[in-house]
């Protein structure tokens, strides 16, 4: 089954999860799937950088793992295509820990046999997410002066794979 559009997700909330203190096997998410987000620092770790961009989101914002992950591919092969691999230094700012969860409503004939309504709605792990507040930061890209609109670009092209008003923020 194809991955579901990430307009679903805008505005999602974490989901209820069961706390239970007499039995606390009972309060962990069985199922959730492994992040497709691997590698969270790229580039010349040790290298002296002169000054630091930063990519926030303008709102509220849940980004799924893969999001996260194309959004790091397209800034890393832009930088390193442009600066090389020592002309900067990438790191992803969030981990995906929230869990998706479908409550998937079997349809076609004799349905009803299967299909238990709202009973038992908490949904099967489908994916994770991070759940980004407004002005939290995402990527941290430290570089020199000198390769500025570069940088620019490619935090830019970062923000277009996730689905969010971006705003880049550079400190020195």
């Amino acid at each position: 089954m194809p991955l579901r559009p990430g307009r679903i997700l805008k505005n999602y909330k974490r989901p209820w999860t069961r706390v239970s203190k007499s039995k606390p096997r009972k309060s962990y998410v069985v199922g959730v799937p492994q992040p497709h987000i691997h590698t969270f620092e790229m580039g010349d770790k040790n290298g002296v950088f002169d000054s630091v961009a930063y990519l926030t989101p303008k709102a509220d914002v849940s980004i799924r793992d893969n999001a996260l992950e194309s959004a790091r591919i397209v800034a890393q092969s832009f930088l390193e295509k442009k600066l090389g691999p020592t002309g900067y230094y990438l790191k992803v700012l969030v981990y995906p820990h929230g869990v998706i969860r479908e409550h998937r409503i079997a349809t076609g004939a004799g349905a009803d046999r299967f299909s238990q309504g709202m009973r038992h709605n908490f949904g099967k792990p489908v994916g994770i997410m991070a759940m980004v507040s407004k002005g939290q930061h995402i990527f941290m890209l430290r570089f020199n002066k000198a390769s500025l609109q570069i940088v620019k670009d490619a935090l830019k092209r970062a923000g277009s794979k996730i689905r969010m008003g971006q705003g880049i923020e550079i400190a020195e």
